[in-house]
């Protein structure tokens, strides 16, 4: 990546549509991208012992998100101490919602990266969607996210430190109704706020992972 000229990715999906696969490809490909998981964050923020922590645990269990201030909140201290002025940044997840949506474009223009940022929806059914969520696997080990694509199906342990695969406690089948449901409320809208601006690119996520990455 030519310094003075950072690729910014936007991704978004339905859980499941391989958003994190496709970041880490992304990642091999260009080099130099900050890959910021809002999902990651919450999960983080859920493990301490604070007042919101102990809130933000109990709506993701029941497959919900927390207010979108909230989000704008983590990713944007995330970025504010970790993005580097040659890094390129992958969006993983966000912006979930319009309001979410008008905050990082507001960020982006600060940063003076407008330009230079692709919005990617990943398209997979509601139902493709259910059967990867209720079926994928993370590593007890090293935490990598083991998704139901392709040759990820046959795997017995772990690929890159040979752990043991486990399900995601929050990868519940009613767990997964909340986050799907949630996303034909405040995602779809987001989706069209991109689209109208004729900055949208969709992308079939119902592929192969390499057809995906093409």
């Amino acid at each position: 990546m030519k310094k003075g000229r950072q690729l910014n990715f936007i991704l978004i999906g339905r859980s499941g549509s391989g958003k994190g696969t496709q970041a880490e490809l992304l990642m091999e490909h260009f080099g130099n991208l900050l890959h910021v998981v809002t999902g990651d964050l919450f999960r983080e923020l859920a493990k301490k012992d604070t007042d919101v922590s102990r809130k933000v645990k109990k709506i993701l269990d029941e497959g919900g998100l927390p207010f979108d201030d909230l989000a704008t909140t983590l990713w944007m201290y995330y970025l504010a101490h970790n993005l580097k002025e040659d890094q390129g940044l992958i969006c993983d997840g966000f912006p979930r919602r319009v309001r979410e949506a008008e905050n990082l474009d507001r960020f982006l223009e600060f940063l003076e990266r407008e330009q230079d940022t692709y919005v990617l929806s990943i398209d997979i059914s509601r139902q493709e969607a259910f059967d990867r969520l209720t079926k994928r696997r993370i590593c007890k080990k090293c935490g990598q996210l083991i998704p139901w694509v392709g040759k990820f199906k046959e795997l017995k342990a772990c690929d890159k430190c040979g752990g043991e695969l486990i399900y995601r406690h929050d990868d519940r089948p009613e767990a997964i109704k909340g986050r799907l449901d949630y996303y034909e409320e405040s995602v779809v809208p987001t989706i069209n706020y991109y689209e109208k601006q004729k900055r949208l690119i969709r992308i079939n996520g119902e592929q192969s992972i390499e057809d995906v990455f093409k």
